[in-house]
């Protein structure tokens, strides 16, 4: 026996395998209701395996045959969409690019081998034209032009979101669309701190008084010289750790001291991860000893017993009329009674505490009595605030009363409060008004985005205006002085019947007449992989599991969330360039799946895998109710989305008619791939995204997040990419840009680190560009 013959041999068996595999699974699918295509090809593909095997003359007629049939059907179910193709065509080409090798041809019989040709070379075009077309389309807008230079504008960044609206605009113009291709990187300041097991680097620096402003792994805190990225000074809090599965530090707060402080009167506020604030000269980097007790404030006072790093601060404090308003996040899914979410106000000059709200007590000023403490489980509010001190309103976004899959035995207050935007009174802490974006919320859509203040002309009239990002995708439009909303909200009936002991909500808001970044439901025919047989697998799992669209219930049959808890739209909110009438808003596009565990069953999951930390990798215990519940991004098993691409995109919407101007996918696929090998493609795909964008005065949109590691400015006026840098570790943070006070120059930063949700390296850079000098 030849070589070559044995090959074939090989070869043959390979494909009636596969054929078979394909066949199997085919059957299952349609016994689940689904696609008969795998059946049929998986047939066809093992009775090619075994002609070929056989010399017989109808091998290769018969694979042509299931090539030309499948090119039929992947155009059918996906149009020229090259990513859907991917999985339908790559690899039944490459098979007929096999076939027809010389030496299998011979040793396969040769007879009706022209057969396979024209398929091969149909598809393989069809490939081609489908990558081109799938490239981002030409929207035909203009790009956007610099804005008319404003005298004195400034150059600071003094607000996580810049300004206290939260809009992440900035001003400054010297950076343009014409001269962004330029930017070089000016300077890199890199931690020598070790990161935590579950790390993530989110932090947006501050600038002010010529120095940059960034908390570190630790909550260590750092000055840096804005010119250089030297280290000016360091604070480290040296924080207790323990319990605290993830110490993510967004940002610290610039505070100046009313004329005639005697210490710190320009002051950097932060919230330390062991369930502190504390308050640093901006100068020196010293403790502010007049602040709280010796510097710092126990923000875990009134809460009773409480497991350690059940609660810890992640997102900086809202500086708001002398006060410093901060909450923190509430571990999620671990068992009832968890910490208050408490809101606390406190003054940021003396660090005495003003007020807290809690969704348990009606007063929030009133101070707790001997032995009380604040209302066990009420809905926190972790992301950042936005206010508007002429209404003397503060507003920021909630979750849930905890656990967050099951619903019953919520109380009054947290079935109000939870998963809203909500105005809060800034000198009394009262709740002025509140909208509720998820009723009865059974999914862990915590509205996590800091709300971003804007006026709209809406019929005429100008309305001071509110917008709220969610992770469902839906943009809230509301009146900043009422929460009346401005685009019409609607209830629509939704999926019932989780679990007997669960009451759903009948209804659920939705934002319609205003645009929005959620896809249409999924299909089977979404279901992509890698291989076709990884598709099928995704396929069955998806024909398996319980899926009705939006806000499908967890039951204890595996069901499928969409968007899941991740987005939508998540902590990194929006950007709003009132100019332009533009809001900028990069979307994640991610199933999750998962089920309730029956309250036994949940215990012995959680006794074998551990509670410590955060909720097991396998089960978020939910102790106290009926059900655990396990629940994880819809993947196959090698590591790929079940859902096809785009899973990042980036889109703008006129504020002012509701309508997307632009919308495009978000990233390549350089650093994704299967069984978590990075497949170096620089091919649009839409990468997985976490962290938020910045606008300018010179028509420049600035966003890392994505999975893919890259630093990106796209034009404003029609989304194209105008320049790249390729970071050390995703960028999952919201950027910032300043003027140097010490040369006029303008800064774009960005913080790289990683994020343990998109693979990748792990760091902590703080990085500066700029155009040459």
């Amino acid at each position: 026996m030849t070589m070559g013959r044995l090959l074939v041999i090989v070869l043959a068996a390979l494909m009636a395998l596969a054929g078979a595999g394909l066949a199997w699974g085919g059957g299952v699918l349609i016994a689940n209701g689904g696609s008969w295509y795998y059946l049929l090809a998986g047939l066809a593909l093992a009775a090619s395996g075994w002609g070929l095997f056989r010399k017989k003359s109808y091998a290769f007629p018969l694979f042509g045959t299931l090539l030309a049939g499948t090119l039929i059907w992947a155009l059918w179910e996906a149009g020229l969409d090259g990513w859907a193709l991917v999985p339908r065509l790559v690899a039944p080409a490459v098979l007929g690019l096999i076939l027809l090798l010389p030496f299998v041809r011979t040793q396969g019989g040769q007879a009706g081998v022209n057969a396979v040709r024209l398929p091969v070379l149909v598809i393989i075009l069809t490939i081609i034209a489908a990558g081109v077309y799938s490239e981002p389309d030409k929207t035909g807008l203009p790009g956007a032009s610099p804005l008319a230079a404003v005298a004195n504008a400034d150059g600071d960044w003094k607000h996580w979101g810049r300004t206290a609206d939260g809009n992440r605009f900035s001003p400054l113009g010297e950076v343009t669309t014409s001269n962004v291709g330029k930017l070089q990187l000016a300077w890199s300041f890199k931690s020598d701190v070790e990161p935590t097991a579950f790390h993530s680097f989110q932090a947006t620096p501050l600038a002010a008084d010529g120095k940059l402003f960034v908390c570190l792994d630790r909550n260590i805190v750092v000055a840096l010289d804005q010119e250089t990225g030297k280290q000016v000074w360091r604070y480290d809090p040296k924080p207790d750790l323990t319990g605290v599965f993830s110490p993510i530090c967004r940002g610290v707060s610039w505070f100046e001291a009313p004329a005639g402080a005697q210490e710190c009167p320009k002051r950097i506020l932060f919230g330390v991860a062991d369930g502190r604030m504390m308050a640093v000269d901006a100068e020196t980097g010293q403790l502010c000893r007049s602040f709280g007790v010796g510097g710092a404030v126990d923000l875990k006072a009134g809460f009773g017993p409480m497991d350690k790093g059940a609660y810890f601060p992640t997102s900086p404090p809202s500086i708001v009329g002398g006060l410093a308003l901060i909450n923190g996040w509430v571990n999620d899914g671990m068992h009832v009674n968890e910490p208050s979410g408490g809101v606390r106000a406190i003054d940021a000059l003396t660090g005495k505490l003003r007020w807290v709200w809690d969704s348990g007590r009606p007063d929030p000023a009133k101070p707790l009595a001997p032995g009380e403490t604040y209302t066990p489980g009420a809905p926190n509010a972790w992301g950042v605030y936005s206010a508007d001190e002429a209404l003397g309103m503060v507003y920021l976004g909630t979750g849930v009363q905890t656990p967050d899959y099951y619903g019953m035995g919520r109380s009054p207050g947290a079935q109000l409060y939870s998963t809203s935007i909500v105005a809060l009174d800034i000198a009394t802490g009262k709740p002025r008004w509140h909208f509720q974006t998820v009723h009865h919320d059974v999914w862990d859509l915590d509205v996590s985005g800091q709300p971003v203040l804007m006026d709209i002309t809406r019929n005429g009239q100008t309305i001071p205006a509110l917008i709220e990002s969610t992770k469902r995708g839906q943009f809230f439009v509301l009146d900043r002085r009422t929460g009346v909303p401005i685009y019409p909200v609607t209830e629509r009936p939704v999926p019932q019947a989780g679990v007997p002991e669960e009451r759903l909500s009948p209804t659920q808001p939705y934002s319609a007449a205003f645009a929005n970044v959620a896809d249409p439901p999924l299909t089977e025919k979404q279901m992509w992989g890698a291989t076709p047989f990884d598709q099928l697998w995704c396929r069955i799992a998806f024909r398996k599991a319980r899926y009705d669209g939006d806000f499908t219930p967890p039951g204890v049959r595996d069901a499928i969330f969409f968007p899941g808890s991740a987005g939508g739209s998540n902590w990194g909110s929006t950007t709003v360039d009132a100019a332009r009438g533009l809001l900028i808003a990069n979307s994640l596009h991610m199933p999750d799946i998962g089920h309730l565990v029956p309250r036994a069953e949940a215990d012995r999951i959680a006794a074998k895998s551990g509670e410590g930390g955060h909720a097991s990798a396998f089960i978020f215990p939910q102790t106290g109710t009926p059900y655990g519940m396990t629940r994880g991004v819809f993947l196959n098993p090698l590591g790929v989305p079940c859902k096809q691409p785009p899973y990042g995109k980036l889109t703008a919407i006129d504020l002012n008619t509701g309508k997307v101007r632009w919308s495009k996918a978000l990233g390549t696929a350089i650093s994704a791939g299967p069984l978590g090998i990075e497949s170096h493609l620089p091919f649009t795909m839409g990468a997985p995204n976490l962290g938020g964008s910045i606008a300018t005065a010179g028509g420049v949109i600035f966003i890392g997040a994505t999975q893919d590691r890259t630093f990106r400015a796209i034009d404003e006026g029609n989304g194209k990419e105008l320049w790249s840098f390729r970071l050390p570790a995703v960028g999952a943070a919201t950027p910032m840009t300043y003027r140097s006070s010490k040369s006029g120059r303008q800064f774009v930063v960005i913080a790289a680190g990683g994020h343990p949700a998109l693979p990748g390296p792990v760091g902590s850079t703080v990085m500066a560009f700029a155009l040459p000098k």
